[in-house]
């Protein structure tokens, strides 16, 4: 039933000019070029609407959420929608042949014109009768787009009052995320949930570090790799991942701060979230002055880099790592080595990174770098020698997560052959989960944002064990620098390993997701929608909203308070000091 009320709003929304233009009283409307425009043009908007459905059948699956018009618009992903068509035909075949025969029905049920259509003659009486129509089916229509009579139309995170918890993008259709966000400027809402002075005193994201330690200037390299999630570990893909992860400081409760990669390079490499329905890097606030890694420790002394194996644009990370800070950006452009183009997206991951290791070779110590490596992205391509070498195991890119776990061992081979090694710490992380895993547990909303992170010095093995602690890809710039022991002061919205705090805040579509300790809160349109126990109900069954309310009113407090921190420095340009 709440599917229907924002089937119906879409089709209104997109109906409105062909209703004025079938309603609109005149004897020009019985010209037959005038109706086969007509038919055309209607015909041809609802099945464009209509494809953005069948397209998120597919790629609802590897964002989490329905796309919105700033999703598919935005700049730098022209390329990752012409490299993602042809390989989702290839590979979901069913779905375009499903949408011919949706698209011929369509036009089958479009009554046919009348060869000779009649003028009327009319009068001042029928022009009044014939604009009432009109003026009536518009009020319906607008009603229905609406969603009825209530004082603001229905949005985007009202789909979370008529699904169960992560099954809204069942309600919502994606004509509608893309119509009611095509007028839509800003990417954030003001809230003012607290004054100022309440809003420091309860969340503040400035940190200062103040080591009373002499900062160690060792190399920093920073690996991000393409849809790592929790699901592909620990099950055989992932054999030296697994061998790393017990010689490092491994985050056993590690989360994403979103679903897709353009999320994830801000998060890491800025400790900003992903709390916007636009990624922050293609949000109107991408050219805002920013404090992250790259520049923190240029001020160090640093030689600073950004190695991307996609061609060069991709996911604006060119852009980006201009505005970070970065002294280099490296992708498939600037790669030198033997040919090994996937025939999609870039250079191969073992290429690539075997092009990275001798790369650092060639920088001043110390360095800061990263790498975002991609063979194990859609369609999954791996290179024909090693066919048949990788287990397949049970989900469609676990062959080529085997393959990139491969390149990384070959990767570390030659690191520990360089002088630079022993004086390095490697940080590992997923962008975020893949498109799915073969457990329940993977696909609640805690399992569709939990991905590995590990910190490795080779040169320190006191400094390796598991952390059980809630940990995200923000709290990874200001634990690098407090384990540097480098004073200096940052907006993070994350926080330190060393830090006491337990918390964990990620968002998707018009929904909060907040994590503190062993609970896990959902708020949406200004309220809390569900309290769990994720560590006993992993399955997210039952709902303590009534039994903890103490609990809920203390959650709610501090994500209101991050909310609004959030929303205020973004908007107003305060990032950075």
């Amino acid at each position: 039933m709440g599917g229907l009320l924002f089937d119906f709003a879409a089709i209104s929304y997109l109906n409105i000019p062909f209703i004025i233009a079938h309603l609109i009283p005149g004897n020009f409307k019985y010209n037959n070029r005038y109706q086969h425009i007509l038919k055309i043009s209607f015909y041809s908007a609802n099945l464009l609407f209509i494809a953005t459905n069948f397209v998120d059948i597919i790629y609802y699956r590897f964002t989490g959420r329905r796309s919105t018009y700033k999703m598919i618009t935005a700049k730098g992903m022209e390329h990752e929608v012409f490299g993602l068509i042809p390989s989702f035909l290839k590979e979901f075949w069913y779905i375009g042949i499903l949408f011919i025969i949706i698209s011929i029905l369509f036009w089958k049920l479009i009554p046919d014109l009348n060869k000779n259509p009649t003028p009327q003659h009319l009068t001042k009486r029928d022009y009044f009768i014939k604009s009432s129509y009109l003026i009536l089916s518009i009020t319906v229509l607008v009603i229905l787009g609406r969603g009825g009579f209530q004082k603001k139309p229905i949005k985007i995170v009202d789909g979370i009052k008529y699904g169960a918890l992560g099954n809204t993008a069942l309600v919502l259709n994606t004509p509608f995320t893309i119509l009611t966000t095509i007028a839509k400027k800003e990417d954030l809402d003001n809230v003012n949930y607290y004054s100022s002075k309440e809003l420091k005193s309860i969340y503040n994201p400035v940190i200062s570090l103040q080591s009373d330690k002499p900062a160690t200037k060792k190399n920093v390299v920073i690996l991000i790799l393409e849809s790592f999630g929790n699901e592909n570990i620990g099950r055989g893909q992932t054999p030296f991942l697994d061998s790393l992860i017990t010689k490092s400081y491994y985050f056993k409760n590690g989360f994403a701060n979103g679903k897709v990669s353009i999320d994830a390079v801000p998060s890491i490499l800025s400790s900003i979230p992903s709390l916007m329905n636009n990624s922050f890097i293609s949000s109107s606030f991408s050219l805002n002055k920013i404090n992250g890694l790259p520049k923190i420790l240029k001020k160090e002394g640093y030689n600073t880099s950004f190695f991307h194996g996609a061609f060069n644009g991709s996911q604006n990370f060119d852009q980006y790592t201009k505005i970070a800070g970065f002294d280099h950006y490296f992708g498939k452009d600037q790669y030198t080595g033997k040919e090994a183009f996937d025939g999609t997206w870039g250079i191969f991951d073992e290429e690539f990174l075997h092009f990275y290791a001798t790369k650092l070779s060639s920088f001043q110590q110390p360095f800061f770098s990263s790498i975002f490596t991609i063979s194990s992205h859609n369609p999954y391509t791996i290179p024909e020698k090693y066919k048949g070498k990788f287990p397949k195991g049970t989900t469609t890119i676990q062959e080529s997560i085997a393959y990139t776990d491969f390149a990384l061992r070959e990767f570390f081979k030659t690191a520990k052959n360089q002088s630079w090694y022993n004086n390095t710490l490697f940080v590992i992380s997923a962008d975020h989960t893949s498109s799915g895993g073969d457990m329940d547990i993977d696909k609640t909303n805690i399992g569709k944002f939990r991905i590995p992170i590990l910190f490795f010095d080779p040169s320190n093995p006191e400094f390796m064990g598991i952390n059980e602690k809630n940990f995200q890809q923000i709290d990874i710039m200001p634990s690098i620098l407090d384990y540097l022991n480098i004073k200096t002061e940052m907006v993070s919205f994350g926080k330190s390993y060393k830090s006491p705090k337990n918390f964990v805040v990620y968002y998707l579509q018009g929904t909060y997701h907040y994590i503190q300790d062993d609970y896990y809160l959902v708020f949406a349109d200004n309220q809390t929608n569900g309290l769990y126990n994720w560590k006993k109900d992993v399955l997210l069954k039952n709902n303590l909203m009534q039994q903890e309310k103490p609990r809920v009113k203390e959650y709610e407090k501090f994500l209101k308070a991050y909310i609004q921190s959030f929303n205020e420095r973004i908007t107003n340009n305060q990032l950075a000091f």
